[in-house]
């Protein structure tokens, strides 16, 4: 008995391995719990930024868990290079947060998903060019526009720290009981996180938004339960909902982020190769996954499922469990997939108070700077790649924190130039090509 309990637990760390379901589902429920919040909180804040309504909303959450379970099972499972073929967890990605408001803001949620559509079947071709134009992408790249996603996003979660637009339009912004929820929120998850073990430790953002939950129910009246009662046991997305805009400017910003993207995926499947199998990531992988994340962007973008990437924490779990058997994580898609389609859960996950979801996203955001800043740090801090990264953020932040000096400019270049992300992609790309090579140390 005792050997067959380690050859079970032995089970889990290989790839085609087939551990009994009894010790596959308490992995698959910790890579759930470490992905879930993440998952459904930027269909939440876009459906605020869009104005939609309530059922949208729902919808929104409900298709962003169901492309999420599609994508991972495509990267397990690849069909016609589709897919790496390793264990990941997909989920909507946060780091698309800064174009898809700047879309949305300016022209709603029907343009998000046309930009998206294009801009994913573009990205396809970066998957089968991977190995050509890698080198293009070296961390400083990489680093600068991570650190400037990380920057443009924390405006969103301070926002609703005080509320969110509702509480702007009704005069409440930054009210004592917002700021209440949201420090109770972040001080629980940052406790869970820093000082806690095992499932507690990875949990820590579920965590902290059950308990500022909970306090928001105390509190009474911030949390309205009626869209809950309203919501179905059982339904699906309806196809083309959201419907499908085209602009010009919505759709380059959408593929330059999609370029960016693509970048990161590679360093996290990376990480998964070298921590879960220790070896590099093969060039076949890398296109894979690229490809992978694209085509079912061209699905999400008709189901209403926002853009997708690895989720960094779910790469941290598997570098840390060494827990790779694909089976876990087809449990995983599963669960997903059953997630996505009912309303009513999803609805009921909609309750979270936005100060709930301020105090919980800001760890990420910190995160997510603190990723770009490791990056930027793998290539030596010399004057040459200091002024890279310095440069880039000035422009790119500067002009963000000032739009109207781009007044006179075209409304096309005044829509793309006026993302901080956009532009510090841009400058850092160019500068990067055409700054001579510097191989001083710091």
């Amino acid at each position: 008995m005792a050997s067959k309990q380690v050859q079970e637990k032995g089970e889990l760390f290989k790839l085609d391995g087939k551990p009994s379901l009894g010790e596959a589902f308490p992995q698959a429920m910790q890579h759930v719990l470490a992905m879930l919040v993440g998952n459904i909180t930027p269909p939440m804040l876009i459906a605020g930024t869009c104005g939609l309504s309530a059922a949208d909303q729902t919808m929104l959450m409900q298709s962003a868990m169901i492309i999420g379970g599609l994508t991972t099972l495509i990267q397990l499972f690849p069909v016609f290079g589709f897919g790496m073929g390793l264990p990941t967890v997909m989920g909507v990605a946060f780091a698309y947060m800064p174009i898809l408001t700047t879309i949305g803001m300016q022209y709603g949620i029907s343009a998000i998903f046309g930009a998206q559509l294009i801009a994913a079947f573009a990205s396809i071709f970066i998957g089968m060019f991977i190995g050509k134009i890698r080198k293009f992408f070296p961390p400083i790249v990489c680093g600068t526009v991570v650190l400037a996603i990380g920057l443009s996003l924390y405006n969103t979660a301070i926002n609703y720290f005080g509320g969110g637009s509702a509480a702007q339009a009704a005069g409440t912004f930054g009210s004592p009981q917002f700021w209440i929820l949201a420090l109770v929120t972040l001080a629980v998850t940052l406790v869970c996180s820093l000082f806690g073990k095992g499932y507690i430790k990875v949990s820590g953002m579920i965590i902290g938004v059950g308990v500022g939950y909970v306090v928001a129910l105390i509190m009474g009246g911030i949390i309205d339960f009626t869209p809950v009662a309203d919501a179905a046991i059982v339904s699906a997305p309806i196809p083309l909902h959201f419907g499908l805009e085209f602009h010009p400017d919505a759709i380059i910003m959408m593929i330059l982020m999609y370029i960016v993207q693509a970048v990161q995926t590679i360093g996290d499947v990376s990480s998964t190769t070298m921590g879960g199998f220790g070896r590099d990531a093969k060039d076949t992988e890398l296109g894979g996954a690229i490809k992978g994340q694209g085509i079912c962007g061209m699905i999400g973008a008709l189901i209403g499922g926002l853009p997708t990437d690895p989720f960094s924490q779910n790469v941290g779990l598997i570098c840390t469990t060494k827990v790779v058997a694909k089976r876990v994580f087809v449990i995983v898609s599963a669960i997903m997939l059953l997630a996505g389609f009912c309303p009513k859960l999803m609805s009921l996950i909609a309750t979270v108070p936005q100060p709930v979801l301020g105090g919980a996203t800001i760890t990420v955001f910190a995160a997510i700077t603190l990723s770009g800043i490791q990056l930027i740090s793998e290539q030596p801090l010399n004057y040459r790649n200091r002024m890279i990264v310095g440069i880039s953020l000035a422009l790119g932040v500067g002009i963000a924190g000032a739009p109207t000096i781009l007044q006179f400019m075209p409304q096309l270049a005044q829509n793309i130039f006026g993302s901080s992300l956009v532009v510090a992609f841009i400058v850092c790309f160019v500068l990067n090509l055409i700054v001579p090579e510097d191989d001083s140390e710091d």
